[in-house]
């Protein structure tokens, strides 16, 4: 397993979280966010990528650890096999801006005895499908406007991303103070777009006490003992605020 990836990025995280938990060896890729050249082969443009066995492709972090969980439980079917369960759909979005979604991304393809096995109380898998989008649609969103809240902490941020992500020298320097400055005013543009509240802080402290009131207390982990896909993919959103004010 091969994964690239920006250290700071909370979907690369997810997946992070994901192989790290299970076990599973890989090698990071820390691709430049200024010009990617990393991934000038591929025709997907984001990350995380994970290439297996440096041949088969797989984007989009819920798609990765879908695919991954399948494969994991019924090492049967190859992960070519197993990608064909989420097809690509392309859209055009209310920006006009050509986005690419995937079918069936929060569902672990497993047969009736597997889902049993795996899911043993009733709800329980629709449960992790609900809160890994809620992760994907809301808990990540609340990121940028509050780790970027203030020109201070959008300096701070920047600080701790250029140390942690593949730069040069000048394009340190570059990307701390020019990219500090641009996604300080992107994150009020996140902030109006998502409609979030004058104090975002009060947005994520709602997102997580929502979470923590689902997990209730009688659970150690919404997977009960262990933690389950949406344990892994909230943990994963939320620890790259980790050494940050947020």
């Amino acid at each position: 397993l091969t994964l690239y990836q920006y250290k700071t990025c909370p979907f690369c995280s997810k997946v992070r979280a994901f192989l790290d938990y299970h076990g599973l060896p890989y090698e990071i890729v820390e691709v430049n966010p200024v010009m990617r050249k990393e991934i000038k082969w591929s025709v997907y443009r984001k990350v995380p990528i994970l290439m297996v066995d440096g041949n088969v492709q797989l984007n989009d972090s819920s798609v990765i650890i879908s695919s991954l969980k399948t494969y994991l439980i019924n090492t049967e079917r190859s992960m070519s096999e197993i990608l064909h369960c989420y097809p690509e759909m392309k859209s055009v979005n209310e920006r006009g801006k050509e986005v690419t979604e995937y079918s069936n991304k929060y569902w672990v393809m497993l047969g009736e005895a597997e889902i049993t096995e795996i899911y043993p109380e009733k709800g329980m898998q629709k449960e992790e499908m609900k809160w890994r989008q809620w992760a994907d649609d809301w808990l990540v969103h609340l990121i940028s406007p509050n780790v970027y809240r203030t020109t201070g902490e959008a300096l701070a941020s920047f600080d701790y991303i250029v140390r942690g992500g593949k730069f040069g020298t000048f394009e340190g320097f570059f990307a701390k103070y020019v990219g500090a400055a641009a996604m300080f005013l992107i994150a009020k543009r996140l902030k109006s777009r998502h409609n979030l509240q004058d104090d975002v802080r009060e947005d994520l402290y709602k997102a997580v006490n929502d979470w923590v009131a689902a997990v209730g207390k009688k659970r150690k982990f919404m997977g009960g003992d262990q933690p389950n896909l949406a344990d892994l993919a909230v943990f994963g959103v939320l620890r790259v605020m980790e050494g940050l004010q947020a």
